[in-house]
């Protein structure tokens, strides 16, 4: 059995050396060998998103789906992710497949829209080539798509209204996402595919809802997150920003199926001081009695309000609670409810009394042997 062992490592050895001769250092090897990184993440804008990704953010490397009804902050959050990218020194670029990108509104955002990338394609094949050349430079940090719906294949664009054009898009999509995967994975750039909602025909159970562009997508997608408009938000009678609901509908680097809910300003973009004081809140990082909420003891603010424009104008403070947030629930590092805490004190007694119980024995089990040696 050995000497088969043996002869199996030297055969696996050889074949491994062939390999690495053949199609160069690296093609193949053991992930033990290799020393393995936490998987690197662009921020999204919102605390509770980058927290219900588990990674914080959305991941490099990989290709992101953002799918919902319209005016449902799709370009909105992916606008803000390019803003977060280019504050950490990053280059992006936004391929504007719908001709509808608003220069001025990506700059409210915080987007350096003089040092965006923009490009407004004739053809479906156009966008995706433009794609494929801009993440093979390996240059850029994030590549957005708006959207998958306008990425119109040349074949229906030369043709006549009303012909019929079976499948195209869906196989477009198809081959391009099988050529441009290594690539984006290779390049570390984060892709981001904006998509539109339709409806099945004649669906009887179950959601009627898709997505354009076929199923290839559906499996490519690291990350899908399904975003909706669940509220809007009122000063007095005039409507300022939507309640936001996103869900996390899949994900391959950390749990799936969490979700997030938060603000979106008209012309501000994602209320981030708000969900900074709903979590901390929530983490007892920031305490609340009554209206007034208070930090390490001392009062912040009457109302939430006053607290969102203290913290806007304390911006370390601001961070410190984000940071400690992020510590807490990226890490794993929740604070523990009393019951919990009970619970585990009660388990620590039960495990010190058996161990005081077994060194006893262990006492009488050498006394008796003392005693058999006499």
């Amino acid at each position: 059995m050995i000497e088969g062992s043996e002869n199996k490592q030297k055969a696996l050895a050889a074949a491994l050396a062939q390999i690495e001769r053949q199609f160069g250092k690296g093609s193949i090897m053991r992930l033990g060998d290799e020393e393995r990184e936490e998987i690197p993440a662009i921020s999204t804008g919102s605390l509770g998103l980058d927290i219900a990704l588990g990674v914080g953010g959305l991941p490099r490397g990989r290709i992101v789906e953002i799918y919902g009804p319209e005016s449902s902050g799709k370009t909105t959050l992916t606008l803000q992710v390019i803003a977060e990218a280019q504050k950490a020194g990053g280059s992006c670029a936004f391929i504007d497949a719908e001709h509808a990108l608003d220069p001025i509104y990506a700059k409210r955002l915080g987007v350096d829209v003089d040092n965006l990338l923009v490009s407004q394609p004739d053809t479906g094949e156009q966008a995706l080539e433009i794609c494929d050349m801009v993440v093979r430079s390996g240059a850029l940090d994030v590549v957005v798509i708006d959207s998958v719906a306008a990425l119109t294949p040349r074949a229906e664009i030369e043709g006549d209204m009303g012909d019929s054009h079976m499948g195209l898009q869906a196989r477009l999509m198809s081959q391009a996402l099988r050529k441009m995967t290594a690539n984006i994975k290779n390049s570390n750039t984060l892709v981001i595919f904006i998509n539109q909602i339709r409806m099945k025909i004649g669906v009887m159970f179950g959601s009627p809802e898709t997505t354009t562009g076929g199923n290839a997508l559906k499996f490519y997608a690291s990350v899908r997150l399904d975003i909706r408009r669940i509220g809007s938000i009122k000063e007095g009678e005039e409507v300022v920003g939507n309640e936001t609901r996103v869900k996390v509908v899949k994900n391959k680097v950390a749990p799936p199926f969490r979700q997030a809910e938060f603000q979106i300003m008209y012309g501000e973009g994602i209320y981030r001081m708000g969900e900074v004081i709903d979590l901390g809140v929530k983490q007892n990082l920031i305490e609340k009695s009554g209206a007034w909420y208070a930090y390490k003891g001392e009062k912040i603010g009457q109302g939430k309000k006053n607290v969102a424009t203290y913290l806007e104008e304390n911006p370390k403070v601001a961070l410190e609670i984000e940071a400690a947030i992020r510590e807490q629930l990226l890490n794993g590092k929740v604070e523990k409810s009393a019951k919990e805490k009970a619970t585990d004190a009660a388990k620590e007694r039960v495990s010190v009394k058996d161990s005081d119980d077994d060194s006893a024995n262990d006492d009488v089990v050498m006394l008796a042997t003392a005693k058999r040696s006499k």
